[in-house]
């Protein structure tokens, strides 16, 4: 007979647990804390945050991984903040400075003609710091040796977006998205057509497919929740199978 963990309780827990990410953690790290406080190792999550991003990260729990790839599949919704006139490594705040260039004078309508042009379905290259893997080796660890890769376009879309605030160089915006975007690779994108550059310096994910992140449990309150806890605020696996149903 097999051995349970010492921290393995039987039966597991099943179900979906939302989490409202903090900056400086990854999505991995939520993940521990989660197998830690609920004793159970099979927890995975529906789309990985950068370390500097916040908002929604979905994880599914015991039964519930069958339907890691049905909610990963879902619309994002993410709120951001992007900077002109600067280029980095990473696309975001997180790297060194590679480029700068000064912001020409911009109207609102100018950079809402380049938001524009990324609405509906387009093909976008990922940045070479991601977890995407080209021969088996993750792109970050080959950009970690200075090393850049082709990589190949991938089909994505922009449902909706909206610009909320234009403030040279800085811009904030909500982005309505497919699966497998990159908004930083989005805002560096922006930040080319305006023939300045820019680079992301905040984002959250507000929404994937009919979970929003309001009311969510964080990841710090999550270490310090009890596990019956943790467990009534899973969604059940049932639950989550009949929203798939109607869609």
């Amino acid at each position: 007979m097999a051995k349970t963990a010492k921290w393995e309780i039987t039966p597991p827990p099943n179900g979906v647990l939302l989490i409202d990410k903090v900056p400086g953690m990854t999505s991995h790290d939520v993940v521990a804390i989660a197998r830690r406080q609920l004793k159970t190792k099979k927890i995975g999550h529906c789309g990985t945050l950068d370390p500097m991003a916040t908002g929604l990260l979905i994880l599914v729990i015991g039964k519930a991984t069958k339907l890691q790839d049905l909610l990963m599949a879902d619309q994002k919704e993410y709120t951001a903040t992007m900077k002109l006139g600067q280029t980095t490594g990473s696309q975001d705040k997180e790297s060194d400075i590679v480029e700068e260039k000064p912001v020409p004078e911009l109207s609102k309508q100018d950079v809402l003609t380049a938001f524009e042009a990324y609405k509906g379905p387009f093909a976008q290259i990922p940045p070479m710091v991601s977890a995407i893997k080209k021969n088996g080796v993750r792109l970050y660890k080959l950009a970690r040796e200075g090393k850049e890769v082709e990589r190949d376009p991938r089909a994505v879309e922009v449902f909706d977006y909206e610009v909320s605030r234009f403030e040279s160089p800085e811009i904030d915006f909500r982005v309505v998205s497919s699966k497998g975007f990159y908004v930083r690779t989005y805002a560096h994108d922006i930040g080319q057509d305006l023939d300045c550059g820019a680079h992301l310096t905040a984002l959250r994910r507000t929404r994937s497919g009919d979970f929003v992140v309001d009311g969510t449990l964080t990841a710090e309150a999550l270490k310090e929740t009890e596990r019956d806890e943790v467990i009534a605020r899973m969604i059940p696996i049932q639950e989550i199978a009949t929203m798939l149903e109607k869609k």
